[in-house]
């Protein structure tokens, strides 16, 4: 076993004791003491000067040169130990035992601190007789060491409570100050940051075409400004100063008139409009979809993925779709395609075919069939069976109508070239109806970016006023007493208000023998109830909308109808003159400012005015009935 296993300290004393032995041992100590100065012996605590031992050490002869450490006499060199004087080892040896048996803690700190140049000092001195000393004075004298630095290390923990105290003050001083200092800046107005050119920036913007990078920062930085208007808007400047401008960026840097990009930022919060616009620079994936009537579309993709195309299924709301990312064969012409076995189709036109639900041997009409995607796709739902008007106004139209017909190899369906409009005149009584309307084309400006500047605010006007002919044309064409339809299905590429809300609202309005009801699509967003002040039906949260930076396919619009009841309208004769004639006279009649509209009565005026001036002082905290002094 080692010397610190043989030797383990044992339990502290108690504080009596503790104080006792600490008093024997200051009597000891001053005993020595008194004795030293009797004798003229040097303490052994006293340490001398650098010059006072040169002095000794050239004026008394050296018995040795260096006196090896206690307990390590086996450690150093058979040379050293022969200079080394005749010391009594028992006696040494009884003093060592003594000191482990009390303390090997206390032995560990002696062997340490006890350093050669005391020990030189002492023997230089001739005081060998002190380290031979009885076993009891060299126990008291270890024990008074302790002590000592026992109150060195009291000092020492004091000072360093005392220093320590004194950071925590501090950091405590720095906190407070840091608290204040914020609470200072919170209160203190902060500039914004100025994102709006000045006039004369407007200016030199005007002279000449723009940096597109500092436009799109711009945009960026007002589109912030927008989201958080009360923390960040500049003082002084209202939320149209920066719409205003925000606009006009928009029209530079992606090439909209300032018209049409009015009405498409209306549409959503700043952040996603630039989102909207940014997703019209880019062309939606190509799809296919498989005719059924041919093929299954896991034959048909292992077909074409033999042909080198890269593809995958468009999503789990259509089972019949496909997406192509790459082909090493031109898409539209191979073996697959001119067998019929599938037809390239944007996906969006897939959602009017699927809402609109077709079922076997009925009677449907397309009305605006071409180039006849829809029109096909609604015969491979019926399985060829039934029947399906092909409409078109567009004669010209009605030669890729007839192609994809025959291609896809549709039997059911009948194509016919009339105004949509003279429907019921021409035939009705159908189970169900497509309107996939003409539109401003606002959804698919990645395919026709002419749309961009195209468009005015006559077409917003014009193309409302024949959309709302063909619906109610569709709604009157229809059967209400069918067994299994009666459904009308109102769809446009378009995004814009007055072409899809407006014009559903005004049928409702119109034809109070229909109602809406759920499209059974998957996807898309709910269709506005308001917007900017107009409030539509409530039930037009029925129907859905489409964009192209939410569901990646052309911007589109869906509206179900379910007719419940006939109407004098259904059994009309009326032609597509007649009913623009008689639309447009309804229009004059019930035109936004009427003759009886701009009538007031003065006394009842009065009154209003007078509760909405009390109602103004109540909200100031004013008594709207004290009397003025």
């Amino acid at each position: 076993m080692g010397r610190r296993a043989k030797n383990k300290q044992g339990l502290p004393p108690t504080y009596d004791e503790f104080q006792a032995s600490k008093d024997k041992k200051e009597q000891k100590k001053r005993k020595v003491q008194n004795d030293s100065d009797a004798t003229a012996i040097p303490s052994k605590k006293h340490k001398l000067s650098v010059n006072e031992r040169t002095t000794e050490a050239s004026q008394k002869p050296k018995k040795f040169q260096k006196k090896p450490k206690l307990g390590r006499a086996k450690e150093e060199p058979a040379s050293e130990e022969e200079r080394l004087p005749e010391v009594d080892l028992e006696e040494l040896a009884s003093a060592r035992k003594s000191l482990f048996d009390d303390s090997d803690e206390e032995n560990e700190v002696q062997e340490e601190e006890f350093d050669d140049e005391e020990l030189d000092d002492e023997f230089e001195d001739g005081d060998l007789e002190q380290v031979e000393s009885d076993e009891e004075d060299q126990v008291k004298h270890m024990f008074s060491d302790d002590d000592e630095d026992e109150h060195d290390l009291e000092d020492l923990n004091a000072e360093n409570m005392e220093a320590y105290s004194k950071q925590l003050d501090d950091e405590d001083e720095l906190e407070a100050e840091e608290a204040e200092k914020e609470l200072l800046e919170e209160g203190t107005v902060q500039p914004r940051a100025k994102v709006l050119p000045t006039d004369a920036e407007e200016e030199e913007m005007a002279q000449g075409p723009q940096d597109v990078t500092m436009v799109r920062t711009r945009m960026l930085e007002i589109v912030k400004v927008l989201d958080n208007f009360k923390t960040l808007a500049e003082e002084g400047k209202s939320r149209a100063d920066y719409v205003s401008r925000l606009i006009k960026d928009i029209c530079e840097y992606f090439g909209y008139s300032e018209l049409l990009a009015d009405k498409l930022f209306n549409l959503f919060s700043p952040s996603e409009a630039i989102e909207f616009f940014e997703a019209n620079e880019t062309a939606r994936p190509i799809t296919i979809r498989t005719n059924t009537l041919k093929t299954k579309r896991r034959d048909l993709a292992q077909s074409l993925v033999n042909r080198g195309v890269n593809l995958q299924p468009i999503g789990s709301w259509t089972k019949v779709g496909l997406q192509i990312f790459d082909s090493q064969v031109p898409i539209g012409a191979t073996p697959e395609y001119l067998a019929g076995q599938y037809i390239l189709q944007a996906a969006s036109s897939f959602l009017p075919v699927i809402a609109l639900d077709p079922k076997e041997n009925e009677r449907i009409l397309d009305m605006a069939a071409a180039p006849g995607g829809k029109t096909t796709y609604i015969s491979a739902l019926m399985k060829n069976t039934g029947c399906v008007f092909a409409n078109d106004a567009n004669k010209a139209r009605t030669k890729s109508l007839i192609a994809n017909i025959h291609r896809l190899g549709c039997k059911n369906t009948i194509v016919c070239n009339y105004d949509a409009r003279e429907f019921p005149k021409v035939i009705g009584g159908f189970d169900r109806i497509l309107l996939d309307a003409p539109c401003s084309g606002t959804g698919v400006i990645a395919k026709d970016e002419s749309v961009k500047v195209s468009r005015t605010e006559k077409d917003f006007m014009q193309i409302p006023h024949l959309q709302k002919q063909l619906l109610l044309s569709a709604i009157d064409s229809v059967d209400a007493n069918s067994s299994t339809g009666g459904i009308i299905v109102y769809s446009t590429c378009s995004v814009a208000v007055e072409e899809n809300e407006a014009v559903v609202d005004y049928a409702l309005r119109k034809r109070p023998n229909v109602k809406l009801v759920e499209t059974g699509l998957a996807i898309g967003k709910e269709g506005f109830t308001s917007y900017r002040g107009r409030h539509f039906n409530p039930k037009l949260n029925l129907t859905r909308r489409y964009y192209p930076h939410i569901y990646n396919v052309d911007g589109f619009y869906v509206a179900k109808f379910k007719k419940i009841a006939s109407s004098p309208h259904d059994v009309s004769k009326a032609g597509a003159k007649e009913k623009e004639h008689a639309a447009r006279a309804e229009a004059e009649e019930e035109g936004i400012i009427h003759e009886d509209f701009a009538d007031f009565n003065s006394e009842e005026d009065e009154a209003f005015i007078e509760k909405s001036k009390k109602h103004s002082l109540r909200k100031k905290g004013i008594n709207p009935h004290a009397k003025k002094v």
